[in-house]
């Protein structure tokens, strides 16, 4: 081959296990991500905010988070550190069993083939959990050429690689990937900075390997994968350190015109989280122990089955699925005289089961689809033991009965076609159910203390929307207005600001907030989004997305004072935008942009975090079909990002401008 001339693309051919893409889906507001992110953005998380809706509970991004806050949610409706929408990978859950928040370092973009947005409820096939969409991504069979690597660094001491390589041996279609990082360290806070900060850092490593056996028009693919990371928060004795592994077994049938197709899955997932914090003295020159979660084993596991027929009229599918979730924390708290004298244990069982029927119809230029859903749920075994630890005495057991109940959900929707252009509506409702961390474990982020609550409700979401596009030809676009009401969000309530003792959180210090964990009335919100893509040349493509969200809370008679409110860490306005550019055969330009309005750091909109922007490149050169060459930049105006607030206004921010210089094998 000339060296001017692309690298050849070989054509990879292998049996999927699992059902193919319904019907129905086109009547749905879906967004299929940019595979070009999943080959430039280096997290998965910053792959899935290309999508303007997107968002982990922080402005920041996994690069700097706690484990904690890394749930994701969708449509700015009011994200929280547990997540208001479901993320699977080949339709097995990827939140976590204990705090539903996802692991991202658990996940690496060179594994993936694809990713999708499922904005509003998925009741449908999805299930309990998503409850503002479901982040959908698809994992790789198989890569071209069968290898693919990347080695990077960056001027803020970060280190990657990252390998993926599959191969065919018979029927029988491998594929592993692995990745370790070293991640960049910064400073949080930029005034105030004394010697109880430190620096945010991570370290982590991600492996796992998958076997699908083609058997015809069936599939049996076995998937097994495993995490570790350790993470610096910012403060002298704050750290994270997770780790788990997962396992599951699909066994799908494709469905053609004369048979039904179907799906078989089985999973399991385990987890672990060490999270210690601290407190910090008025001038910053002192970080006094707070407490230490030396341990969170956890484990979930599922099933689900689906049947469905398919025909040039449309589908039908009926399902049943369950998740089961089982953990406990053990923590040490109350640092006195150079040691912890507290203890406590907390935790329980959570399962939730259902079935589901959805069909498709479609006639001409029309589509109408509609599914409903019935799903129970319990909450069993919870327990909440608190001990002086020098005598073993107990100070807290409080008696958690068992609890359960049943939700019914459903989604409809109609389209219309017309020559490339297209109109649609869709009704949905979807719920999640309180996880055990929200339930049992309360917890401390600097000097803020947040109670847990053993007596919180499911969330339930309610919501409509209408849109208009043009999915055919170079440009492509979209808009839609939605409107959704979260029943009973599962909410931190300011109940007080330290100096001062509390009910079971004990003393809080000057300069914190307490909050506790409460189904607080509702929320509502209106919005709009909007999504367009220009590609004039083969050569170039240009997207760009926006959504605007007016939330507001309604706090009733559990927190009237929140009443007329924006849902803390939820702006209004979300611009994203990406370019990418094949200069020549050799040297290629990728861009990324995004913008967020102002958000509030708490909940009674007392602290402000500015509005932001941030901007992303990166230039790649083909030095041969195989090797390449790149430099990236993230933050490249170097933007004060802000990221969170204390009570007494200090300041934290997400990523400076950081360069990054890699080497890449193939793709």
């Amino acid at each position: 081959m000339a060296a001017d001339q692309p690298p050849a693309v070989e054509t990879v051919v292998v049996s999927a296990a699992r059902l193919p893409t319904s019907p129905a889906d086109a009547a749905f507001s879906i967004v299929n991500i940019d595979p070009e992110a999943l080959k430039t953005l280096p997290r998965v998380d910053d792959v899935i905010k290309t999508s303007p809706g997107a968002s982990l509970f922080r402005r920041g991004s996994s690069a700097g988070a706690n484990p904690t806050t890394q749930g994701v949610s969708l449509r700015s409706i009011a994200p929280s550190g547990a997540g208001r929408a479901l993320v699977t990978l080949d339709g097995v859950p990827q939140n976590d069993p204990f705090g539903n928040w996802v692991i991202w370092t658990s996940l690496t973009p060179e594994a993936l083939q694809g990713a999708s947005v499922v904005r509003g409820a998925g009741a449908g096939a999805y299930g309990a959990g998503a409850l503002t969409g479901v982040v959908s991504l698809d994992e790789k069979s198989a890569v071209a050429g069968g290898l693919i690597g990347d080695v990077s660094g960056s001027d803020l001491g970060a280190r990657r690689a990252s390998l993926a390589a599959s191969d065919r041996i018979g029927q029988v279609q491998l594929f592993g990937a692995a990745a370790s990082e070293q991640g960049d360290h910064w400073i949080p806070v930029r005034a105030r900075i004394g010697k109880g900060d430190a620096d945010l850092s991570a370290e982590d490593w991600t492996a796992s390997g998958k076997a699908v056996i083609d058997l015809g028009r069936m599939a049996l693919a076995a998937h097994a994968g495993a995490y570790r990371e350790a993470r610096g928060s910012g403060l002298v004795g704050s750290n994270s350190a997770s780790k788990g592994q997962d396992a599951s077994l699909t066994l799908a049938a494709q469905p053609d015109a004369k048979s039904l197709g179907w799906k078989l899955q089985g999973w399991v997932r385990q987890s672990d989280l060490y999270n210690s914090t601290a407190s910090i003295s008025a001038d910053r020159n002192t970080a006094t122990p707070a407490n230490v979660q030396y341990a969170t084993p956890a484990t979930g596991w599922g099933a689900n089955a689906a049947v469905r027929k398919m025909g040039d009229w449309g589908s039908l599918e009926g399902g049943f699925d369950m998740r089961a979730a089982t953990g406990q924390e053990s923590e040490r708290s109350s640092f006195v005289n150079g040691a912890f004298t507290k203890g406590r244990v907390a935790g329980g069982d959570t399962l939730i089961y259902g079935l589901y029927a959805e069909g498709a119809w479609r006639s001409g230029p029309w589509l109408l689809t509609g599914g409903a859903r019935i799903d129970q749920w319990s909450t069993t075994h919870g327990h909440r033991v608190e001990t002086t630890l020098a005598t073993g005495a107990v100070t807290l057991n409080p008696v958690i009965a068992d609890r359960s109940g049943s939700v019914p959900t459903a989604r409809a929707g109609l389209r219309r076609d017309f020559a490339g252009m297209y109109v649609r509506a869709a009704a949905y409702a979807g719920f999640r159910a309180p996880s055990l961390n929200e339930l049992y474990r309360p917890f401390r982020v600097g000097n803020n203390i947040t109670e847990a609550n053993e007596n919180l409700k499911p969330e339930k979401l309610y919501g409509g929307e209408a849109a208009i596009g043009m999915d055919a030809g170079p440009v492509t676009w979209s808009a839609t207005g939605f409107v959704n009401l979260l029943k009973d969000p599962i909410t931190n309530v300011t109940m007080g600001v330290g100096p001062g003792t509390f009910p079971r959180a004990g003393v809080v210090p000057a300069g914190g907030i307490f909050y506790q964990r409460n189904n607080a009335g509702q929320i509502n919100a209106t919005g709009i989004e909007a999504d367009a893509s220009w590609r004039p040349i083969k050569a170039f493509d240009l997207r760009l997305s926006g959504s605007y969200t007016d939330a507001k809370v309604d706090g009733q008679s559990v927190a009237p004072q929140l009443t007329g409110k924006r849902p803390a860490q939820t702006p209004k306005a979300v611009v994203t935008a990406g370019a990418h550019w094949q200069a020549t055969s050799k040297l290629s330009v990728n861009a990324d942009l995004r913008y967020e309005g102002a958000r509030f750091e708490d909940d009674l909109n007392t602290l402000t975090l500015r509005a932001a922007t941030g901007v992303d490149g990166r230039i790649t050169y083909q030095l041969t079909p195989d090797w390449g060459v790149y430099v990236a930049v993230e933050n490249l105006t170097n933007a004060a990002i802000e990221t969170g607030q204390t009570a007494d206004h200090v300041l934290s921010y997400d990523e400076p401008r950081v360069f990054r210089i890699g080497i890449r094998f193939r793709e």
